[in-house]
C-alpha cells in the first residue's frame, strides 16, 4: 500500500503538465475497463461521457478517466487518451473496432500562467505514455497533471487565494481497498475536517494570514460575472469490489460527503465538483462500508493535494503560511 488510489490492482495513473503555462492534465486507465458511476453536484461542470454512466445506459464499464485544466478547452485532451487506447486494442467492441469509452472533467484554471496554452491532445497522449515512468512506489501528490494549475479560497480573487493541487489516498480493510484521487481547485477554504482548521484558503491583505471571511452572510464576496468565481474540485474513487452501475452511482453521491467536510462552501454556483467512481470487481462488499470509507478517502486525498502543493505564479502555498 502506498496510500494511492493505484493500490488497486488494474488502476494506473499518468499525468502531463506545462508549468510556464500552469496547466495540466491527468488520465486514470483501466485496461480491463471499470464498472464506473457518477455524481455532479457542482452548477458549473465541464464535463465528457457522463450520460454514458446513467444506471439506465447501455456501456458497462469505461477504459478512462480523464482529467484536465483549461476549462471546456481541455476537454481535447482526451482525444489523444482515446488514441492511445485505441493503439493498444482498448475499448468497447462494437463491430469491427473497439472504442475507447473515456469518461472526463475539467476544472478552471485560465487566470494563472499562460491562458492561451491549455490540455489538447498531444497532452492527453503524453499523460498515458507518462504512465510507464511513472514510480509506483510515489504517491503524485501536489502541483502535477491536472492540478498544476490548480487554486483554492477565491472569495476576494486570485491574488489572495493559495495553491491547490492534486492528490490521492487510499484504505485498506482486510482484502477491500478503496482509493481516491482528487483535483482541488476550489472557491471556499480547505479545511482538516478533524479540527475545523483551515489548512488553505482566502488570505487576509498581507497574504500572512487566513482572511477567514464570514461565507455566508458577506454578500459583497458573491459579486455577480465576478472573474475570480471560477473553480472546481474533481474526484475519483476506485475500489476493489464488486458493483453494478447504480451503485456506482451511489458510491460517487457518499464520496461526495468528503467534499463538503473539506470545502468550505462546496458545490456552489461557481464549482463544477465532480465524482467518479470506478468498481474493477475482484470481491464482494457491503455498500454501506464503501460509502463510509469513500467519503474518508476523499477528504484524505484533498489535504494531500493541499499539504503537498508549491508556490506558484507568485501564489502561495500551505508551506509557506507554516514556514512563516
Amino acid at each position: 500500500m502506498n496510500n494511492s488510489i493505484k493500490d488497486i490492482n488494474g488502476i494506473q495513473v499518468g499525468h502531463a503538465q506545462n508549468y510556464e503555462a500552469g496547466t495540466g492534465c491527468s488520465v486514470i486507465i483501466i485496461r480491463k475497463g471499470a464498472v464506473a458511476g457518477v455524481d455532479v453536484r457542482g452548477a458549473a461542470p465541464g464535463t465528457r461521457e457522463t450520460d454514458l454512466l446513467d444506471p439506465t445506459n447501455t456501456v458497462e464499464k469505461v477504459h478512462a478517466i480523464y482529467l484536465s485544466g483549461g476549462s471546456a478547452f481541455g476537454l481535447d485532451g482526451a482525444a489523444g487518451v482515446m488514441e492511445f487506447l485505441e493503439e493498444n486494442n482498448i475499448g468497447f467492441q462494437a463491430g469491427a473496432v473497439k472504442v475507447p469509452i473515456v469518461s472526463g472533467a475539467v476544472i478552471f484554471d485560465l487566470d494563472i500562467g499562460d491562458s492561451s496554452i491549455r490540455p489538447d491532445k498531444k497532452m492527453g497522449y503524453q499523460a498515458c505514455l507518462n504512465i510507464a515512468n511513472t514510480d509506483n512506489s510515489k504517491t503524485g501528490n501536489g502541483c502535477i497533471g491536472a492540478g498544476t494549475g490548480a487554486t483554492v479560497g477565491k472569495y476576494y480573487g486570485i491574488n489572495r487565494c493559495m495553491k491547490g493541487g492534486l492528490g490521492t489516498a487510499s484504505i485498506k480493510t482486510g482484502d477491500l481497498i478503496v482509493g481516491a484521487l482528487v483535483i482541488v481547485n476550489a472557491f471556499g477554504d480547505i479545511v482538516n475536517p478533524a479540527n475545523g482548521k483551515v489548512i488553505a484558503g482566502a488570505l487576509d491583505v498581507g497574504k500572512k494570514q487566513f482572511a477567514h471571511p464570514n461565507q455566508l452572510l458577506d454578500t459583497r464576496l458573491f459579486k455577480e460575472n465576478s472573474p475570480f468565481m471560477r473553480n472546481t474540485t474533481l474526484g475519483v474513487i476506485a475500489t476493489n469490489a464488486q458493483l453494478s452501475k447504480a451503485e456506482a452511482k451511489r458510491l460517487s453521491m457518499s464520496a461526495h460527503d468528503g467534499f463538503a467536510r473539506c470545502i468550505i462552501p462546496s458545490h456552489t454556483l461557481y464549482d463544477g465538483d465532480v465524482i467518479f467512481s470506478l468498481a474493477t470487481g475482484e470481491l464482494k462488499s457491503n455498500l454501506n462500508q464503501l460509502n463510509i470509507l469513500a467519503a474518508h478517502v476523499i477528504s484524505l486525498a484533498i489535504q494531500n493535494a493541499v499539504f503537498n502543493a508549491t508556490a506558484m505564479f507568485g501564489i502561495p502555498a500551505h508551506s509557506d503560511l507554516e514556514e512563516s
